[in-house]
């Protein structure tokens, strides 16, 4: 597999000419300078391509070990380089300094993880649903709590992971059974929980000391549905009163999963209670487990967005490097003949560009949605943190639907640019296509991500917060359409807007119909929430290509010599907002068809 190098300066363009580093100016981050984020940058590359990528493609081959004991090893050389990680501070990167962490802003923090998860997103899964548990806790838990396992988890000592699915409750939580009975008076203020759950992401595993599960279950007189679920910390080592570690818990792996894609993450079902009941400690209000969930499952997802992008990074880095090399056909006669590269030739140049484009898309959207969570976090004014805060929960469910299944579309450019070298295991293209096919799965399929959307956060508050931003794609376009030579982007891109608004009207009003408002929304979710995609990322890109051209222009270059990072950008720009974003758009069309069809099939019919 080709080395992973991260991208340190396309994350420097996002931070500096973007985002103009807008986190570094908000209350906290006064000791954090340009400088220093350049330097974590740099020191965060070092460790994902050196350390960590050298593992992808052998920890995928040789996979996790479940022994009959039901602990289970990862793959060598994934526990030294997991070490690596924590004694380096990496865990705490994002995590408040009174918390014991680093305390640098979101988009720091996301640029880190998407090098992580570039350089090898099986191991990466480990301190991903970690931070979850971090802000479960951080939200949620009492103060016995946050002392007692904050510090461990921060430290990347010990390791987190969410426990929700069974194999009878998939996305529907309502239905969960796993049960939590109060321990008589007496013996102490825990629960014993008794049940299963499935698909648990780095449930059991030999690379940390203890294992916190955070796990959704039902107390004996709690009602039926969503009101009856509340959240409890079930430790796989019970911890002493001096915070050394006790005795195993009673909760054991009972199988890993064989997966499609990364073989390296040890994905279990774990039993709780084979024996007394596995000891467990209610986590916030009892009753709003889902609500104390959702603290984690939020900030999961962004993370899931933010890995799509990683490994659309990799797949790219690694059909660039293998387009470069193979010599196949001849270019045409008006371009000099002779043998050639395939990069040569003009429909692998289009997959390139489009894989290109896109990530570099992405990547500007999810770490501009980072940048409205460090506001939301961090502003001075309340205002300031309610508005930054709207507008990242419309972010959120883009970021991770459109990512990832923008990833897996990239990942498999990559196998096709390869040809049948690319359906070839040896080569690495399929193994990133393997894996990234389970991010529009996991943490909420892509499709709960576009009813979230289009059903939750758009009708509440009439697509407000949505608006705001299409007013910013207008007047981005406005300032494309001035710019010599970028007024076709501006023009493409206002059209792009001007669909997304009338799709967003269709939406608010057959959505809020008291009868077929719910169907409206099933039917128009997942098209509406592609639109938003195409556009926000077409968006990102007409503000890429506004400032390449006033580097380019303030750099004074050689018209002949042009700084070959700024044509790059220029070149995705115009990909993106004259290419990719028409197909986007198509989906006004597929929504303002209507939903009779959809409505009107019938499944079992032959």
């Amino acid at each position: 597999m080709t080395p992973y190098a991260a991208p340190v300066r396309d994350f420097r363009f996002v931070l500096e000419e973007l985002l103009e580093h807008g986190s570094l100016g908000l209350p906290g981050f006064e000791e954090t300078s340009p400088d220093l984020v350049e330097a974590v940058l740099e020191e965060a590359a070092k460790l994902a391509g050196d350390v960590w990528a050298p593992l992808n493609a052998s920890g995928d081959r040789q996979g996790c070990t479940r022994r009959q004991d039901g602990s289970v090893s990862v793959p060598d050389g994934f526990i030294e380089a997991y070490c690596a990680y924590a004694e380096g501070g990496w865990n705490g990167i994002g995590v408040s300094e009174a918390r014991g962490g680093q305390g640098l802003p979101e988009v720091v923090a996301s640029s880190v993880q998407e090098m992580l998860h570039g350089a090898n997103m099986a191991l990466g899964l480990c301190p991903m649903l970690t931070a979850g548990a971090i802000e479960a806790l951080a939200h949620h838990g009492s103060e016995a709590q946050q002392a007692t396992y904050l510090p461990k988890l921060v430290e990347g000592t010990w390791t987190g992971t969410m426990n929700l699915t069974e194999p009878q409750a998939g996305s529907d939580l309502s239905k969960v059974r796993t049960r939590a009975v109060p321990c008589p008076e007496g013996e102490g203020d825990h629960y014993r929980l008794s049940g299963q759950k499935i698909y648990i992401t780095w449930g059991e595993h030999d690379a940390a000391e203890n294992i916190l599960h955070l796990v959704l279950a039902r107390t004996p007189d709690a009602p039926e549905g969503n009101r009856g679920i509340s959240l409890f910390l079930v430790p796989k080592f019970l911890v002493n009163d001096d915070g050394s570690l006790g005795e195993r818990n009673d909760v054991t792996c009972a199988s890993i999963e064989h997966k499609l894609g990364i073989h390296g993450s040890p994905t279990c079902t774990l039993s709780f209670g084979e024996n007394a009941g596995a000891i467990g400690y209610l986590v916030g209000e009892q009753g709003r487990g889902l609500n104390h969930m959702f603290t984690m499952m939020n900030e999961a997802r962004h993370k899931v967005g933010v890995q799509g992008i990683g490994v659309a990074e990799r797949a790219c880095q690694h059909a660039f490097a293998y387009a470069l090399d193979r010599v196949q056909g001849k270019r045409p006669a008006h371009r000099g003949g002779g043998e050639c590269t395939i990069s040569d030739h003009l429909d692998v140049r289009r997959m390139l560009l489009s894989m290109r484009a896109r990530t570099d898309a992405l990547r500007a959207l999810a770490l501009y949605c980072a940048a409205q969570l460090d506001v939301a976090r961090h502003a001075a004014e309340e205002s300031d943190r309610q508005a930054a805060q709207a507008r990242a929960e419309v972010l959120i469910p883009v970021v991770k639907a459109f990512s990832t299944d923008q990833a897996v579309e990239i990942a498999s450019l990559g196998v096709q640019v390869h040809g049948g070298m690319g359906f070839i295991e040896e080569t690495g293209a399929a193994q990133l296509l393997r894996d990234a096919r389970i991010a529009p799965i996991y943490e909420g399929t892509n499709g709960i991500q576009a009813l979230d959307l289009a059903g939750r956060k758009l009708q509440r508050d009439g697509g407000r917060a949505l608006g705001g931003l299409i007013d910013e794609v207008e007047g981005t376009a406005r300032a494309l359409y001035a710019a010599p030579g970028l007024s076709p982007l501006g023009e493409a891109l206002a059209a792009g807007a001007a669909d997304l608004t009338a799709a967003l009207a269709v939406l608010l009003e057959q959505g809020s119909d008291p009868e077929r408002g719910p169907d409206a929304i099933q039917a128009y979710a997942t098209p509406f929430l592609s639109l938003a995609g195409h556009v926000l990322c077409a968006w990102q890109m007409g503000r890429a290509a506004l400032a390449a051209t006033a580097a380019r222009q303030a750099g004074s270059e050689d018209p002949e010599r042009p700084d070959p990072f700024y044509a790059a950008k220029l070149a995705s720009a115009d990909f993106a907002i004259r290419q990719w974003l028409p197909e986007g758009r198509a989906q006004r069309a597929v929504i303002e068809a209507g939903m009779e069809s959809l409505v009107a099939f019938e499944p079992g019919a032959r």
